[in-house]
């Protein structure tokens, strides 16, 4: 085509006629074809290699999974996931709250709390909580060397639940004391300054402010440390406590003398119960997320529309189904 035949887009005389549409081609990625069929081999070899392996005991397994027992056990391991946590995070907290003070002495006693659990393996601690009625055989409450007005025998308190409940709360207190004070650090300063100009007190500034900004922060490593102390469970038989799942296999397996089947049987239930709570993490971070992406969600968009007037149209695959009235699919 010569000079003179080119008329340029937009210049006078050019034609109106549409362009012709851009077929893009996929780039095509045969190393991803070739990963999944590598991976794809060898997780059917390793199914078919348990499947045949005698040494499973599929049978064994069938037959423990909904027992009564391991589902107790379950339980109790859920409950001791709940309360040890519940001890952590408020326990946390207060440690957070003591190290980003200015008192020195709190912030003293703090730093030498995380210390003293940070620095010695959970299985020793628990140890040493098993072994507590042995090191103060009672326990007396009321004013020092005055009168005693509770008298507690420890050694006759059958309460190894609740040592394990103390145990695993005081170590993951000190884990979850850092995660907040992490999160508490990550909001700017600005926000604090802006908080105090309109008159908020510390307790407001902090829970309507920097709390709920700093939790974005604060949700993922908590959920990790819950997921954490759900299989930390398993080491309660220092104590001892053999009534959560693992402990409660165990001496199942050492009755039946099948130690694999069994062992099959509790990383089961601690698979789906760690499912649970991954979903629950998940939906928890994307509440505490609002705000901080640019991306709009459905809500949102909705709003707008209702703003403007106008449906909401939705394409398939690309968004949820509108939360609220007045929007349409397409």
């Amino acid at each position: 085509m010569s000079d003179s035949e080119y008329t340029p887009a937009g210049s006078v005389g050019a034609t109106n006629e549409e362009p012709e549409p851009i077929k893009a081609v996929p780039l095509r990625r045969p190393g991803r074809w070739i990963a999944a069929i590598v991976v794809g081999a060898l997780l059917a070899l390793f199914v078919y290699g348990a499947l045949t392996n005698e040494a499973y005991r599929w049978d064994i397994y069938a037959r423990y999974l909904f027992d009564e027992r391991i589902s107790a056990a379950a339980w109790k391991t859920i409950q001791l996931t709940v309360l040890a946590m519940a001890i952590a995070i408020v326990l946390g907290v207060i440690l957070a709250v003591m190290r980003l003070s200015s008192n020195p002495v709190l912030k003293t006693v703090a730093w030498v709390y995380l210390w003293v659990f940070r620095g010695t393996p959970v299985y020793v601690q628990l140890v040493f909580w098993g072994l507590f009625p042995a090191i103060y055989k009672q326990l007396d409450l009321g004013i020092p060397f005055v009168h005693q007005f509770v008298h507690i025998d420890l050694q006759g308190l059958n309460a190894a639940f609740l040592f394990a409940i103390i145990g695993l709360g005081l170590n993951e207190a000190a884990y979850m004391a850092e995660i907040v004070r992490a999160g508490v650090n990550s909001v700017g300063e600005g926000q604090t300054e802006a908080s105090v100009a309109l008159g908020m007190t510390w307790s407001q500034t902090m829970r309507r402010t920097v709390l709920p900004q700093a939790m974005r922060v604060i949700i993922p490593p908590t959920g990790n440390e819950l997921i954490g102390m759900l299989k930390t469970t398993s080491l309660v038989s220092a104590i001892p406590y053999t009534l959560e799942l693992y402990g409660r296999t165990r001496d199942i397996s050492g009755a039946n003398f099948q130690p694999i089947p069994l062992l099959m049987v509790a990383a089961t239930w601690y698979l789906a119960i760690t499912s649970v709570l991954m979903i629950g993490q998940y939906y928890l971070e994307r509440y505490f997320s609002k705000g901080a992406t640019r991306e709009l969600t459905t809500r949102q968009l909705q709003a707008l529309a209702d703003a403007e007037g106008k449906p909401l149209i939705v394409e398939p695959g690309t968004a949820h189904l509108p939360d609220a009235p007045g929007g349409e699919r397409k």
